[in-house]
């Protein structure tokens, strides 16, 4: 079993940014990659952002290219998301996941998943 709990989200201004935090528990987690995923109001879930389990491997949404950067700690089991000149459009729910293949992740599928945090990015 694996557990996985975001914080960090909240209310921001465009131009502004936020980090987010996701802490694992329950199995060997740098053993595994992690990913980070969105869904806004009335769309599906989307990727968003994925790190190997070295960290040596990352990965991101052409959205987010240049603005979001995931990094990991295995020694503390966590992974972030430190987001920059946030827009209105990654206003969403913001979930951590992780999965035993990256490949999955990296198209928007987990095993295992957070309950996800609020980002609002809004003038």
């Amino acid at each position: 079993q694996v557990q996985l709990a975001e914080s960090g989200g909240g209310l921001v201004h465009p131009g502004g940014s936020l980090r987010l935090s996701c802490a694992a528990s329950g199995r060997t987690f740098s053993n595994y990659p992690m990913g980070w995923f969105r869904q806004a109001p009335g769309k599906e879930r989307e990727f968003v952002t994925a790190i190997s389990w070295s960290g040596a491997g990352l990965y991101y949404a052409d959205s987010v290219k240049g603005r979001f950067t995931i990094s990991r700690d295995n020694a503390k089991n966590m992974v972030y998301l430190q987001m920059n000149s946030l827009k209105p459009e990654d206003t969403a729910v913001y979930y951590c996941g992780t999965d035993r293949i990256l490949s999955r992740l990296t198209s928007g599928r987990a095993a295992y998943w957070g309950q996800g945090t609020q980002v609002t990015v809004t003038v």
